[in-house]
């Protein structure tokens, strides 16, 4: 266990380190060449700017989560069943699945415009396209993991006699977690991307709203406060599936090289 804990400390220190050494070095950089404010200002600005502003960005912090946690949600409550559905039904393979691999190619931002149009700046246009974003990893990389079982793992469920049902929950479904897991982490990183997006496009509140309004009044300490905030929801939202399969698939090679 002190090892592991040895072990994890040392993982850590290298990244945090480089960060602190990024941060001192934009500090130093922007006030020994006299940067002006409204293009690049100090770290130290904009950690003030953060301060100064915390109540109105922890308002558009809620806007944005909610939008980000719903539209993730609603994407593994579809995308997971559905890809069981695909992945079992030749037909569905042969229809749904390069028509999700295609629209997964189209970049769905380009529809936010159109989504404002049908749903206006509300709410429901935001989460849609964050649901779209996060819909296809997932999908995509469900349907690979059902179909990647392996030829021994096959015939030896086949040889078992147990019923479909049982070997699907056995043996393929936890075959396929790595997987979906997979897409589940891809789509955490795009969620608060099309909410950002999103807001940009028809929003009123939202942190990508409050990065837009800041811009244009260029308020560059006020806009970087709030991409900081922002890469905080992502890095929670990134977090929370990570610790999510830590737990599930604590039994995978990929969770236990730290103990080797």
């Amino acid at each position: 266990m002190l090892k592991t804990l040895v072990r994890s400390i040392r993982t850590a220190l290298l990244p945090v380190g480089a960060l602190l050494l990024f941060l001192v070095l934009w500090e130093v950089l922007v006030r020994t060449l006299k940067v002006p404010r409204y293009i690049l200002p100090a770290f130290s600005s904009v950690l003030q700017s953060l301060g100064t502003n915390l109540p109105a960005l922890l308002k558009h912090t809620l806007v944005t989560a909610e939008e980000t946690l719903c539209g993730f949600a609603i994407s593994v409550l579809l995308g997971i069943p559905l890809a069981v559905v695909v992945a079992f039904s030749k037909f569905m393979r042969k229809t749904v699945y390069p028509a999700a691999v295609t629209l997964e190619m189209v970049p769905k931002i380009a529809f936010a415009p159109i989504f404002v149009v049908w749903l206006g700046f509300q709410f429901a246009s935001k989460m849609v396209v964050v649901f779209l974003v996060c819909f296809f990893p997932i999908l995509i990389n469900a349907v690979f993991g059902f179909l990647s079982l392996e030829e021994n793992l096959q015939r030896f469920s086949q040889s078992t006699g147990a019923s479909p049902l049982r070997v699907f929950w056995k043996i393929r479904f936890p075959a396929a977690l790595p997987e979906i897991f997979v897409g589940l982490k891809g789509a955490a990183i795009n969620a608060t991307v099309g909410a950002t997006i999103a807001e940009w496009v028809g929003g009123n509140a939202g942190l990508g709203y409050a990065i837009t309004s800041a811009t244009g009044m260029f308020q560059t300490d006020l806009a970087l406060a709030s991409i900081l905030v922002l890469t905080a929801v992502g890095l929670a939202m990134y977090g929370l599936v990570v610790i999510l399969e830590a737990r599930v698939l604590h039994w995978h090679i990929s969770q236990r090289q730290g103990e080797i």
